[in-house]
């Protein structure tokens, strides 16, 4: 197990709702403890059904809690008590149904009362069948929670109990504990809030077409990553990629650059730092087609296309600005066109790479660039694209607080 050192001595209540996930909870009691957590279990009803009290408290050590009106309970470590004792109230695993009830503000069991009467931070682990996941109800409520600071972790990919393969699966009691740790770590940017575009955009010509480009998002992603290891509250924006969202970070799905703007907008006003990492499309078709476009007889089509928004540049423009950092992918004259977009849309930072170089960028795992701001650029030579964001996210964040102390 790698180091977990930030959790000793923390105070922790674990939430378990019902679900066959349940199972994993008492794993991660387990790893909690030997990082040194103290931890207090509170179980709903239905959570009951799948595994028993007695479990977390044999592996607690502590008397676990189940009812909100119980008066042995209360004249020991009632749901006030538990609610201020928290440093850190975390559900797993988070059913759809809890989740629904979190987001509406519930407070009908002894779990939403302590989560409604908690100033500690809230996190939660999702698990419930892939259909349920998706449903937009359900893609709703994490989108509110989410807004209101709860930290979403996963849900993982899989097969699932119900036979189902996808989206839904709570992930593992390591994978959890992991990030529960890194949550705790003070970090430099801890306290922040960290907006991230990452992937290409698609801009659709007809049902079954589309206009994107050959990015991964594999950078947008590793910042995301590395932004959360420094301790901000880290929001993804990502157009579609075949990647796994990073535990930890809250996710916002998007498919063409419209979108990526209003969810840009959203986010970024009130940000911390803002890093536009997307490879938005330039352009898009000035109309979709209703139905699949047919071959002419002539053997040409001719799109008509006008420009999609500036994302970076707009969110540069707003009036609760966030530091705003782009990024600059060129093909020849890179800093001299990398310096130009720093200018013309109003930059803190700009990073530009060389994209016409197939052994980085685009779809590689390594990447090399330079970071350019009005007084200074530095290299960044071919490294991985993992460590690459740890380095960035550094000097970013040490040119973020320089920011902020001269504009106070």
């Amino acid at each position: 197990m790698s180091d977990m050192s930030e959790l000793f001595d923390r105070r922790i209540v674990l939430g378990v709702t019902g679900g066959i996930a349940a199972y994993k909870a008492a794993e991660l009691v387990r790893l909690l403890l030997r990082g040194g957590a103290q931890v207090r279990v509170v179980m709903t009803e239905s959570a009951q059904a799948f595994i028993a009290p007695l479990t977390f408290q044999a592996l607690s050590g502590q008397p676990v809690h189940t009812h909100l009106l119980d008066p042995a309970a209360e004249a020991g470590m009632g749901h006030i008590e538990l609610a201020k004792w928290a440093e850190l109230v975390l559900i797993a695993p988070a059913s759809a149904n809890f989740l629904a009830r979190l987001a509406t503000g519930q407070a009908d069991d002894l779990l939403t009362t302590v989560c409604l009467a908690t100033s500690a931070p809230l996190m939660v682990a999702p698990a419930m069948n892939q259909a349920m996941w998706r449903n937009p109800a359900t893609q709703h409520n994490c989108q509110i929670l989410g807004q209101r600071g709860v930290v979403i972790v996963g849900p993982g990919e899989g097969e699932q109990a119900c036979g189902d393969t996808g989206p839904g699966r709570m992930l593992e009691a390591l994978e959890i504990a992991q990030v529960v740790a890194g949550y705790f770590r003070r970090g430099m940017l801890a306290g922040k809030v960290v907006v991230i575009t990452a992937g290409p955009t698609r801009e659709p010509l007809d049902p079954v077409r589309y206009i994107s480009n050959h990015s991964s998002g594999k950078m947008g992603y590793a910042l995301a990553a590395a932004a959360r290891d420094e301790g901000a509250r880290t929001i993804l924006i990502t157009g579609p990629t075949r990647l796994a969202a990073p535990p930890g970070i809250q996710v916002m799905q998007v498919e063409t650059a419209k979108e990526m703007l209003a969810q840009a907008l959203e986010h970024g006003a009130g940000a911390d730092l803002f890093i536009a990492a997307a490879a938005v499309a330039d352009y898009a078709p000035e109309k979709v087609a209703t139905h699949k476009i047919k071959k002419e007889a002539n053997g040409e089509l001719h799109l008509h296309l006008v420009k999609n928004p500036d994302v970076v540049a707009e969110v540069a423009r707003l009036e609760r600005r966030p530091f705003v950092v782009g990024f600059a992918a060129e093909t020849e004259k890179v800093l001299e066109h990398a310096r130009a977009k720093l200018q013309r849309k109003n930059l803190d930072v700009i990073i530009a790479n060389d994209v016409s170089d197939t052994t980085i960028g685009f779809n590689s795992d390594n990447n090399a660039v330079w970071l350019l701001s009005g007084e200074d650029a530095v290299e960044y030579p071919t490294q991985d694209k993992q460590q690459l964001a740890r380095r960035l996210i550094s000097d970013i964040a040490a040119r973020l607080e320089r920011h902020n102390n001269k504009a106070s």
